[in-house]
């Protein structure tokens, strides 16, 4: 019998730097476009952002899953996912900005969200809304009822 090593990992979420913001709990998509708006501030590129909640929608961090060129970014469920079951949280709201500075989703934008809306339902994790910011103005894609 051939004896093997086996690797023994230990995942866990570590915590970068911090955002000074007097927002600390999500009562709304305003107040999400807020946090999205201060953490994105002078991006050049497109980012997708995951904003991890606790049950009260504290926040309780968040998480740069891609960044992407001028108008894409690349998304996955699994990659949106990661940070919030590592980070214990019950609800999740997703955010990108648009380097052009308008707001109005794209069908890409539509078609990631309802993926993601899907995952998270199999997940038990609650998918609350995903904004897109871009030269002080938003999309609510809840709002807009994509979701």
């Amino acid at each position: 019998m051939t004896t093997n090593r086996l690797p023994i990992y230990g995942v866990q979420l570590v915590r970068e730097r911090s955002l000074m913001s007097e927002v600390k709990v999500i009562r709304s998509a305003d107040d999400a476009s807020d946090v999205m708006t201060q953490y994105l501030d002078g991006a050049d590129r497109e980012h997708f952002v995951v904003i991890l909640l606790d049950t009260k929608h504290r926040v309780r961090g968040i998480h740069t899953v891609s960044i992407g060129s001028l108008d894409a970014s690349i998304v996955h469920p699994r990659e949106v996912l990661k940070p919030a079951i590592l980070g214990n949280s019950s609800g999740i709201i997703v955010a990108h900005n648009h380097p052009s500075g308008d707001p109005t989703p794209s069908p890409e934008d539509i078609a990631v969200t309802r993926r993601l809306a899907e995952a998270c339902k199999i997940m038990g994790i609650n998918l609350l809304d995903h904004i897109i910011v871009g030269d002080g103005r938003y999309s609510s894609l809840q709002a807009l009822g994509y979701m």
